[in-house]
């Protein structure tokens, strides 16, 4: 009989344990993540913008960089007023990134690889640091967005409602919209 209260008192443990909605909120599942993505994500809009402006400079000394050391000058001569951003902490990384066969060779697309593979600063891989910028991106694009709006119409056809699709339900006939929205408001 003692054998059976003690079974019935861990079953009871066991079963409060799970029930618990605040221990469920605390621990997600999965492993955890190293670094925030809103945070890499972050770092690479701000780089992107950083390297859109001394492109001109810097791309040429960083095209012929073999070496860390070589990485660092580039970015010093180059990337003047923001070379502390990159240097000398991410100069193995940069070298390491511009190693890598996938690198775009098109101005742009090339910035934008740079950008997102460092964001990571070494607390994640290049690769990895790129799919968070990608995520993010497309969280963000579809994030908050109208579906669907609606006018109230009366129309030459007799009908007085709701339009569909910026047309009239009973006729089809569409709404036809300004040019500007400046024409509007005046």
């Amino acid at each position: 009989m003692a054998g059976q209260g003690e079974s019935s008192v861990l079953m009871t443990k066991h079963r409060n344990r799970l029930e618990d909605p605040k221990r469920q909120s605390q621990k997600r599942r999965g492993r955890p993540p190293k670094i925030r993505a809103g945070e890499v994500y972050g770092r690479a809009e701000n780089w992107r913008d950083i390297l859109d402006q001394v492109w001109d400079r810097l791309w040429p000394l960083l095209s012929n960089a073999r070496s860390e050391e070589e990485v660092t000058k580039a970015f010093q001569d180059g990337a003047r007023p923001y070379d502390q951003n990159f240097v000398p902490g991410l100069s193995a990384l940069t070298l390491q990134v511009l190693q890598e066969p996938t690198l775009p060779k098109r101005r742009e697309p090339l910035q934008h690889f740079l950008a997102d593979s460092l964001a990571g600063v070494e607390v994640v891989t290049p690769r990895r640091s790129r799919d968070i910028c990608a995520q993010e991106r497309a969280k963000r694009k579809c994030a908050h967005h109208i579906l669907r709006y609606e006018f109230y119409i009366e129309c030459s056809c007799g009908y007085r409602g709701r339009s569909k699709d910026h047309a009239c339900a009973k006729c089809g006939a569409k709404i036809l919209f300004p040019v500007s929205i400046g024409s509007f408001m005046s």
